[in-house]
């Protein structure tokens, strides 16, 4: 008699944690790529000189694109465990709120916006934090319906 194979079950909460994971790595990569990031040839190393704007909406830079990419792998590699797919999903909605009231108390055509964020940043960055910390502590049941 053979053994069989160990089926892995994730937790609702560690798929919500690999989803957004994989999406901030999407956008990374994506705000590399001439056309889908218009004024590509603006595109700075970091600060509000940047003139790449993602999709033609939100202001970007390498260092910007940069921190998508490791929030995205970090997103991915803490969806392993459904405590730190919580951590994450938690912790980094709180991350995206602090940085929307960044957003918010900074004059964008300083130096002080540094990552740089634009208006449509800010209101993106209410909605990730918000979505993000719901999708943290809201009950989720791991139990499947047959």
């Amino acid at each position: 008699m053979s053994a069989s194979p160990t089926k892995v079950t994730r937790s609702p909460r560690q798929l919500f944690a690999a989803v957004v994971g994989l999406v901030f790595l999407l956008v990374g990569v994506l705000g590399f790529i001439p056309g889908v990031t218009t004024n590509y040839d603006q595109l700075g190393g970091a600060g509000h000189e940047s003139g790449a704007l993602l999709l033609g909406v939100f202001q970007v830079s390498i260092l910007h694109n940069l921190v998508h990419v490791a929030f995205g792998l970090a997103g991915l590699a803490m969806a392993r465990t459904a405590g730190s797919a919580k951590g994450f999903l938690v912790g980094g909605g709180v991350i995206y709120l602090v940085l929307w009231l960044y957003g918010l108390l900074i004059d964008h055509g300083s130096t002080a916006n540094f990552v740089p964020v634009n208006g449509a940043d800010n209101w993106l960055h209410l909605v990730l934090g918000l979505g993000m910390v719901a999708l943290g502590v809201i009950p989720v049941s791991s139990a499947r319906s047959a």
